[in-house]
């Protein structure tokens, strides 16, 4: 049996946006953190404040506000956007690095930043949006995360429901009323994009070899 892994093939650009609290930085966590996977991390900068729980460089890296309008300035940014009063951007360069390579990225962003990156790498992106069952556990699990203030969760309820709207810009759609669910369709999703064939930039040559030993000249 051939291993499909050794058809060369660009590498493609995952993201998955949900309004806070319907559960994409966990799925993508989950699967960024499977090494059957491979999957690269794309680490964001932002100019929000660090949560006790969040770790610099592994969760995002914290700058400041004048950092983040450099890095725009020089247009080193694949994409950014302003949420919730913070800025969030992702670094051009390594994400370009990676895909060429072969390799695969993830990205944990809203759909403004998706939208950018489209824009400007719409050949790479699978992109899928993350829906909460109802805005009643939206509610209960922004609760629960005990992080934020109860003027903070109101307004991220509030943006929720223009987040949701824009569903239908997205590939793929998840309803993530079971995290395992969830999970085991986002990776479905990921294998199907993987064998795409616009992807895969060595079918070509491994297509003439078939040929060539059908007809004797290999």
């Amino acid at each position: 049996m051939i291993d499909e892994t050794r058809i060369a093939r660009r590498g493609l650009i995952l993201i998955l946006s949900s309004p806070s609290g319907a559960g994409k930085t966990t799925l993508t966590r989950a699967i960024a953190a499977d090494p059957s996977w491979a999957l690269e991390l794309s680490i964001s900068v932002t100019t929000r404040a660090r949560r006790p729980s969040e770790i610099d460089g592994r969760h995002y890296h914290f700058i400041d506000r004048e950092a983040f309008e450099d890095l725009r300035a020089r247009d080193d940014l694949l994409e950014s956007a302003e949420v919730h009063g913070n800025c969030y951007g992702t670094p051009r360069r390594p994400v370009e690095k990676v895909l060429g390579s072969g390799r695969d990225m993830i990205f944990d962003i809203d759909y403004q930043g998706t939208r950018q990156v489209r824009s400007k790498l719409s050949g790479d992106v699978v992109s899928v949006f993350i829906l909460p069952p109802s805005m009643a556990e939206l509610r209960h699990r922004l609760e629960r995360r005990a992080e934020d203030s109860a003027e903070t969760i109101e307004r991220r309820l509030a943006n929720a429901r223009t987040e949701i709207q824009r569903w239908s810009e997205y590939d793929y759609v998840i309803v993530n009323d079971d995290l395992q669910n969830a999970f085991t369709s986002l990776q479905g999703i990921l294998a199907a994009e993987r064998l795409k064939r616009t992807r895969r930039t060595g079918l070509g040559a491994f297509v003439e070899q078939l040929l060539a030993e059908g007809d004797g000249r290999a």
